[in-house]
C-alpha cells in the first residue's frame, strides 16, 4: 500500500465539526443497569443465605 502524503479530501471549513463526529466514542463507565443487576443479585444471595440459615436453624430445634 503505497504511502499517502496528500490528503484524498481536502480540509474544509467544516473541519472541527467533522472532527467531533469522527472521534471515536470510547464510554468510560459502565451503564448503570449493570449497577441495578449486581445490586439486585447481591440482595437476592443474602435473601437466599438467610432463608437456608433459617431451615437449617428450624431442622435442628425437631
Amino acid at each position: 500500500m503505497p504511502d499517502q502524503t496528500v490528503p484524498a479530501t481536502p480540509p474544509s471549513s467544516e473541519a472541527p465539526a467533522e472532527a467531533g463526529r469522527d472521534r471515536k466514542y470510547v464510554e468510560n463507565k459502565p451503564p448503570r443497569g449493570l449497577y441495578v443487576r449486581v445490586f439486585i443479585y447481591v440482595i437476592a444471595t443474602h435473601v437466599l443465605l438467610a432463608m437456608m440459615s433459617l431451615v437449617v436453624i428450624a431442622a435442628q430445634n425437631r
